[in-house]
């Protein structure tokens, strides 16, 4: 790892990773490199790497605490194939107990989206995140099921799993955290693209608990 970190370090742009640590909020290092570079490198690291090698090199990565090199290890990650997978599922549950803001959680949760639609039995993992004390876990169990709001033509498994998170969403429908209402309205607004009906009968249901800005952002489209 400490030759992929060097070359991190070696693209450094100390006033742009000023900018954005004051844009995301989050106190960690920062280095200032755009996501196009960030992306070369990671195809780079990928064509080079087996998965059990990729996957070690997405962990020392994350570890650093370093937010390119965090974007980095989810990127990694982030495969529809992924064989075998067990090991990387297995860190992405384990990054998603310490989420801590938004652009790494979201990037990670969508490298844990494409494990999960790969081996749904996973749902297990996830429906022990939504009782998580920290918020940011919570919200992701609806993020990394957003890939069963996208389906035009869902199997009854993914039925399921739909109706598992709408379960969750509507639990989060009391949760007051801005962050939680928008997830809630992010699955709705991508359910209602595919589903109407379905989005319509939870905002007129459960959903008129939401607040005002998160139903108007689920009912976009509809």
């Amino acid at each position: 790892m400490t030759g992929e970190l060097a070359q991190l370090q070696a693209l450094a742009d100390p006033a742009k990773a000023a900018e954005m640590a004051a844009y995301h909020k989050v106190p960690r290092p920062y280095l200032g490199i755009p996501v196009p570079q960030l992306e070369e490198l990671v195809a780079e690291w990928r064509a080079a790497l087996s998965v059990e090698d990729r996957v070690a090199l997405a962990g020392s990565l994350w570890d650093t605490n370093i937010h390119e090199a965090m974007v980095a290890a989810a990127k990694l990650l982030t495969q529809a194939r992924l064989r075998p997978d067990d090991a990387a599922w297995a860190m992405i549950c384990r990054w998603t107990e310490g989420f801590d803001g938004w652009a790494v959680a979201d990037l990670a949760t969508i490298a844990g989206q494409k494990r999960l639609v790969a081996d749904a039995s996973r749902i297990a993992d996830v429906a022990g995140w939504v009782q998580s004390p920290n918020m940011w876990t919570r919200r992701a169990a609806l993020v990394i099921t957003l890939p069963y709001a996208k389906m035009n033509f869902p199997k009854d498994a993914d039925l399921a799993i739909r109706e598992t998170a709408l379960g969750w969403a509507e639990a989060y429908v009391a949760d007051r955290d801005w962050f939680i209402q928008k997830a809630v309205a992010w699955w709705l607004r991508d359910l209602s693209k595919h589903d109407a009906a379905r989005a319509t009968a939870f905002l007129d249901g459960p959903g008129t608990g939401l607040k005002s800005f998160a139903r108007k952002e689920a009912g976009r489209y509809l």
